[in-house]
C-alpha cells in the first residue's frame, strides 16, 4: 500500500479485545460469562445503530451501560449493582492485543502519524489509552461525539479527512469490524480488514483493500 500518510484503527475489537472487561470477572459472572460477554457486544454495537436510526444520539459509556444491564438481567443476573459497576470500569482497561504495542512502535518509529477513530466518546478513549500505555502513539483520538452520529455513518469517516488534512486515498484504515471495514472503503479508505475471529465476509458496499489475521502484518504493508 503506497503512499499512506496516516493510519486509522478501530479501538474495541482491532487495538482492544472488549472480551477482557468479563474475563476479569469470570469467577464472579460464573458459567454465563461466555455468553454475557457476547451478548454485550452485539447489544452495544445493535444500540448504536438503531440509536443512529432514531436520530437518538447518546455517548458511548451510556449506551454500553445500557446494553450491559439488558444483557445482565437476560443472563439472569442484576441488572443494575457491584456487577454492572465492575464491568464498566474494566472497560477503561481493557487489554491490548498481543501485537499491538510492538506494531505501533514500528509505525511510531517510522514516523507514521497514528489516529484512533472510535464509537467511544473521548473520556472512555482517553481512559483506555492512558490506562494501557499506549498514549504517546497516538497523535488524535477521533470520537463520533464531534458528529453526534455512530459508524459507518459517512460524516464519522470524514472526521479523519478534515483533522490531517488529506483525501480519503491517503488514509489505511483498520477495524476488526467487517461492516466498519466496507463502510470505511465505501467512503474512499483504503481500508484493512483485521479479520481476528476468521469470519466470512460481509456482504456490503465497499470493498477492503486487503485481510490481516492481526496487525503484526501491518508494518511491513504501509512502511517504505
Amino acid at each position: 500500500m503506497k503512499g499512506i500518510k496516516v493510519c486509522v484503527f478501530d479501538a474495541y475489537g482491532t487495538l482492544f479485545d472488549f472480551n477482557s472487561a468479563v474475563a476479569r470477572h469470570r469467577a464472579e459472572i460464573g458459567p454465563q460469562a461466555d455468553r454475557l460477554a457476547q451478548m454485550w457486544r452485539e447489544k452495544q454495537i445493535g444500540y448504536t445503530w438503531w440509536r443512529s436510526v432514531m436520530g437518538k444520539y447518546s455517548p458511548f459509556w451510556q449506551v454500553t451501560s445500557e446494553a450491559l444491564s439488558h444483557c445482565l438481567q437476560s443472563c439472569d443476573l442484576p441488572r443494575e449493582g457491584a456487577l454492572h459497576q465492575k464491568l464498566m470500569q474494566a472497560y477503561l482497561v481493557l487489554d491490548p492485543f498481543p501485537e499491538v504495542a510492538s506494531t505501533l512502535d514500528a509505525l511510531h518509529a517510522a514516523e507514521m502519524p497514528l489516529a484512533i477513530l472510535s464509537n467511544g466518546n473521548p473520556e472512555m478513549l482517553e481512559a483506555v489509552v492512558r490506562n494501557t500505555g499506549l498514549a504517546g502513539y497516538f497523535n488524535a483520538l477521533l470520537s463520533v461525539d464531534a458528529v453526534g452520529v455512530f459508524k459507518p455513518d459517512p460524516r464519522v469517516y470524514r472526521l479523519v479527512t478534515d483533522h490531517f488534512s488529506v483525501v480519503p486515498a491517503d488514509v489505511c484504515f483498520l477495524s476488526s469490524n467487517g461492516w466498519d471495514a466496507h463502510a470505511a472503503a465505501s467512503f474512499g479508505f483504503r481500508t484493512l480488514w483485521v479479520n481476528r475471529a476468521s469470519a466470512a465476509p460481509e456482504g456490503l458496499p465497499g470493498k477492503p483493500s486487503g485481510e490481516l489475521r492481526t496487525l503484526a502484518e501491518l508494518p511491513t504493508l504501509v512502511l517504505p
